[in-house]
């Protein structure tokens, strides 16, 4: 069998080039995996923040493991029922410095969590740091474990 040279250069660049395109298309897909896993981290925030009972229930993976920086830890149940009757009144609720690291179907979602609420007329400012885990099932990102966490003073 002849090979010209020009057939063997377009099989050499197409062996070059390959690789780089097939990495750019992981690429990709793990970019447009951590933008929904900050979707959702930014969902369970507004349902946290509304008290809104069907998004945590959308959010939330049904085995979670909701660990409070007090050491409480609840399942999904306790979970939203905790949130849902809550006797403070929260004001405002944010998430800076989230960083998301997606590894397969997992994705690891680190921040801190800052609340301004108020309970009998006393206002709380609460800044604790949080570690997300997050699941991809049947197509959506869930909830799977959360841990709070005391800061440094």
């Amino acid at each position: 069998m002849n090979v010209s040279r020009r057939e063997l250069a377009v099989a050499g660049a197409v062996a070059l080039t390959a690789p780089g395109l097939l990495l750019g298309g992981l690429a990709s897909a793990q970019a447009a995996d951590e933008a929904a896993v900050k979707e959702s981290v930014e969902v369970l925030r507004k349902a946290l923040l509304e008290a809104d009972k069907a998004k945590l229930e959308q959010v939330a993976s049904a085995q979670i493991s909701y660990g409070h920086s007090d050491g409480r830890v609840e399942t999904k149940e306790q979970f939203v029922n905790g949130v849902m009757t809550r006797k403070q009144r929260v004001k405002s609720l944010d998430f800076p410095e989230l960083k998301v690291a997606v590894v397969g179907n997992a994705a690891i979602a680190r921040h801190i969590y800052l609340a301004e609420s108020e309970l009998e007329g006393k206002a709380t400012t609460t800044r604790i740091g949080a570690l997300q885990v997050w699941q991809k099932q049947d197509g959506a990102w869930k909830l799977l474990a959360r841990q709070g966490f005391r800061l440094p003073a």
